[in-house]
């Protein structure tokens, strides 16, 4: 099969001057010109398809710099949800190897319907989550997880000690030294981050602000899912280079 690049990403005369050390992820990206994309590029003030900010929310509750603020850790990945977590490539791999891979995955997989989203609070943040569970997203994700591995490189001591000052339980421990990533497999939860960590109060009033929103956007019918995105990241936020639809 053969993938969808992105039109906007760097030209290749430019990948010659990308770090030696770039990282990939493969994420559910919801189609460009759907409501719920434009939501959630919106809200973070990124889109990470055209590489530019949307045309902003019409905020009712917090001025312009302070939701830059609020929103400033999830647009450094672009809207998204996790199917494999951020990795640099392991020594010997490259970019066009790992593309391929992505497209042969996609290529055994059939489109399906997930229930809608439903905005959320996930310990301090808020995300976009799933109405219902789906099997059919758990095991998309586990398959990604698994299908990508050998692209991975092993964490570096640093990387593993950040993940490590988060509370994990024994079985999460497991799969970030098996993984790289402790949100795998039994543990792993679609959810689409809309805001960094808020306290209490400004979390409350920032999910009344995202649920106008959202409930006006029209993002709120059933998930289709029916393609895989690869996200990578040089120096800024992640882009969105290359879509791969199931079953090509």
């Amino acid at each position: 099969m053969t993938a969808q690049p992105n039109p906007a990403a760097p030209p290749a005369e430019a990948a010659a001057a990308r770090p030696a050390t770039p990282r990939y992820a493969l994420y559910f990206a919801p189609p460009a010109q759907s409501p719920l994309w434009r939501f959630g590029s919106a809200v973070l003030g990124y889109d990470a398809e055209a590489g530019t900010p949307p045309a902003p929310l019409a905020l009712r509750r917090f001025d312009a710099a302070r939701w830059s603020e609020i929103t400033a850790e999830p647009r450094r990945y672009g809207f998204h949800a996790t199917l494999k977590a951020p990795f640099r490539l392991a020594p010997g791999r490259r970019e066009a190897e790992l593309t391929a891979a992505c497209a042969r995955f996609a290529g055994n997989r059939a489109g399906f319907a997930c229930p809608g989203v439903t905005l959320a609070s996930i310990g301090r943040f808020l995300a976009l989550r799933l109405a219902a569970p789906s099997a059919a997203l758990d095991r998309l994700a586990a398959g990604a997880v698994a299908a990508l591995d050998e692209f991975r490189a092993p964490m570096t001591e640093a990387e593993r000690e950040k993940r490590l000052r988060a509370p994990l339980t024994p079985r999460q421990r497991e799969y970030l030294d098996r993984w790289g990533y402790p949100y795998v497999l039994d543990d792993f939860r679609f959810h689409m981050t809309l805001t960094g960590p808020l306290e209490d109060e400004e979390r409350a009033l920032a999910e009344a602000e995202l649920a106008e929103h959202f409930a006006a956007s029209g993002g709120d019918g059933p998930l289709i899912v029916r393609e895989i995105a690869l996200y990578r990241q040089e120096t800024g936020p992640f882009r969105l280079i290359a879509r791969f639809p199931f079953g090509s």
